[in-house]
């Protein structure tokens, strides 16, 4: 079977080689049809499993395109190309080729297409290359917020978010977070909107920053229905514990539904959110004296053995 497909392809091949040929009856190039034949070599060799020919004559079907100045469909054969990269886990290589296509589908005219490519390709990197995924979400969200589709930028905004959260590039995290809360409040996703406060709160706390973590949760009561919200008490409980260096009432609010059930990436710093100067929490003027009062009944025996200190050193 794979042998037939491959001969299929070579076929292809050499009837787009001859549309290409010119002579004294054919002045110009055939790019369409050769173009056409290219792609059916393509698909032979990709259902033969014959992942780089297929990439080749991806990549001679673009060139055709662009010959023909059809960029559209050049731009989707170097998408196909790129494909066909990853099939042989190259996707650096892949990545580049679905870059070079969404260029095209902008300079075509077809932007929602081209956002779409970037996203495409920042899935295919993001295990492989953080920062490259993280660059590749930004392009795709500017390009939709170009577009005035801010639904769709928010969301890749939000996997950029994500992902510099997940390489502890935190400063940068912030601004990305900081960008989303505002265009969620701009189409009126409010509930989302605080959220994103408790995102942007949990990371000025791990950058050390309790000022900056205030100051998010005072913006966020121009937010309708924040003051009156779970998550603004949550956050207010949060900062008073942290303040106090209470870990015991920072653990316990990082620890209830509203926080452990955020993006896995959210939850995860959280969950390992540390007060400043160990935690030790501090006890209430009662709980002290209790404790004073406790200490002088139970250390009675020892002031009897102690006696000739009694009077202290004067």
């Amino acid at each position: 079977m794979a042998a037939q497909k491959i001969n299929e392809a070579l076929e292809h091949l050499a009837k787009a080689e001859k549309c290409l040929k010119t002579g004294f009856m054919k002045w110009k190039p055939d790019y369409d049809s050769a173009a056409s034949e290219y792609a059916k070599a393509a698909v032979a060799f990709k259902n033969a499993k014959q992942y780089d020919q297929a990439k080749e004559a991806y990549l001679k079907e673009a060139e055709s395109y662009e010959n023909h100045k059809a960029l559209f469909h050049a731009a989707k054969a170097y998408e196909q190309a790129g494909m066909m990269l990853k099939e042989m886990q190259k996707l650096p290589e892949a990545v580049q080729l679905i870059e070079k296509a969404s260029m095209m589908y902008l300079e075509n005219g077809t932007p929602d297409t081209a956002a779409m490519a970037l996203e495409r390709a920042g899935k295919l990197i993001e295990n492989v290359n953080l920062e490259k995924a993280v660059y590749l979400y930004q392009q795709s969200a500017s390009v939709f917020e170009n577009e005035e589709r801010l639904r769709q930028a928010v969301e890749l905004l939000g996997k950029a978010s994500r992902l510099l959260v997940r390489a502890r590039r935190l400063d940068e995290a912030v601004v990305s977070i900081q960008k989303e809360k505002n265009m969620y409040k701009e189409i009126e996703n409010y509930p989302t909107s605080f959220k994103k406060t408790i995102a942007q709160v949990l990371v000025h706390l791990h950058r050390n920053d309790f000022v900056a973590a205030e100051k998010s949760v005072r913006e966020s009561y121009s937010i309708p229905g924040f003051s009156v919200s779970e998550d603004c008490t949550a956050l207010e409980q949060l900062l008073e514990g942290f303040d106090q260096q209470d870990q015991d009432q920072v653990s316990d609010v990082c620890n209830s539904p509203l926080f452990k059930y955020m993006d896995n990436d959210y939850a995860k710093l959280a969950l390992s959110l540390a007060v400043p100067g160990g935690g030790t929490k501090k006890k209430s003027p009662a709980t002290s004296q209790e404790g004073v009062t406790g200490s002088a009944q139970g250390g009675s025996h020892v002031e009897e053995e102690d006696d000739e200190y009694s009077g202290g050193l004067c």
